[in-house]
């Protein structure tokens, strides 16, 4: 069997392309998950129409990344996979419901004859969204934390919570922000007003995660606070602080697309200065991708694969957003 290893890195490559279909299921799922989460604050029943129908075309599509991300972790890194899945089991399974229910919710409420069913799909859309995003948040604090260990409680602590509620926060976020770009009159007038105070909590939590982070492990705190890293490594905060002063601005001046891509480059600021602090773990302080890794030559048929079908999936997920561009209407969609 053909083996790319002495031309190439494939441990590395495999990490960047596991991190890479994690970061964009945040980022896809998160606004559209954030819009659950919103649901039932929108002023209107109008409003709610607009706000499941700026998702429908999408939210199922995004999920693909899940799949992706998780489907890569098995099959490139599976001694971080055999480590990482018995540790979160039970938040994994919560997340899988929560992810389950709103996909039930969001296919019945469009077919729901009274307002009661209506209001129950709602509810259940809304929830089913909290539900997930809590959990993944969940999921990366412990994850940060190194609490990778089988058939414990030890994934439930209290910085796990705290990461929790600040992906509950930022998922928001992108969901208000996503709003504002695609809707208009009432409900894009109700999104941008949220944004304002959504942003100043998601700018708390940023600042509390990031400040409690090295104080985790030795290994992140000299990462992050070694003298010789600090000048190296300022510009991400410094950036992070810069955006959400643009994106007042943005709200302020009424943009209407620049706040979600504002809020985006956020989201990779924090990705990046997540990838720093865990840098080379596939599992934190325990295992480095290249000792987790599959052979080289199962990694070398996984790269000719995945050169197939990464290149489908993205140009796929690039043409449905050019089909339905444009603002959302609040006319039934199925």
């Amino acid at each position: 069997m053909f083996d790319f290893s002495p031309f190439l890195n494939l441990p590395l490559i495999f990490a960047i392309i596991i991190a890479f279909a994690i970061f964009m299921y945040v980022l896809l799922d998160g606004f559209d998950l954030g819009v659950g989460i919103l649901f039932p604050l929108a002023p209107t029943d109008d409003c709610r129409h607009k706000m499941m129908n700026s998702i429908a075309p999408f939210w199922d599509g995004n999920e693909t990344w899940l799949v992706l991300g998780g489907g890569g972790l098995f099959a490139a890194f599976p001694l971080a996979y055999a480590n990482i899945m018995p540790a979160f089991y039970l938040p994994i399974i919560f997340m899988l419901l929560g992810l389950i229910f709103r996909g039930i919710a969001f296919e019945f409420r469009f077919k729901s004859h009274s307002a009661f069913e209506q209001k129950i799909w709602d509810y259940s859309f809304h929830f089913g969204s909290l539900i997930a995003t809590f959990f993944q948040g969940v999921i990366l604090g412990s994850f940060i934390q190194g609490n990778i260990l089988s058939g414990s409680l030890q994934w439930l602590s209290a910085f796990s919570l705290i990461c929790g509620i600040a992906m509950i926060a930022g998922y928001a976020l992108l969901g208000s922000t996503w709003l504002i770009m695609k809707t208009h009159d009432l409900t894009q007038n109700w999104a941008r007003k949220i944004s304002f105070y959504i942003l100043v909590i998601v700018a708390f939590f940023i600042a509390l995660v990031s400040l409690w982070t090295p104080f985790l492990n030795a290994e992140i705190f000299n990462r992050w606070f070694a003298y010789k890293n600090i000048f190296y490594l300022m510009p991400i905060p410094l950036a992070t602080i810069f955006s959400f002063i643009y994106l007042i601005f943005a709200l302020k001046k009424n943009y209407e697309t620049t706040p979600f891509f504002i809020t985006i480059f956020i989201f990779i600021l924090c990705y990046l200065g997540l990838a720093i602090s865990l840098f080379p773990y596939a599992v934190p302080f325990r295992l480095t991708f290249e000792q987790a890794a599959a052979t080289s030559t199962s990694l070398s048929l996984l790269l000719v694969g995945v050169t197939l079908i990464l290149p489908v999936i993205l140009a796929y997920t690039v043409y449905s957003y050019y089909v339905f561009r444009g603002k959302a209407k609040s006319d039934s969609l199925y």
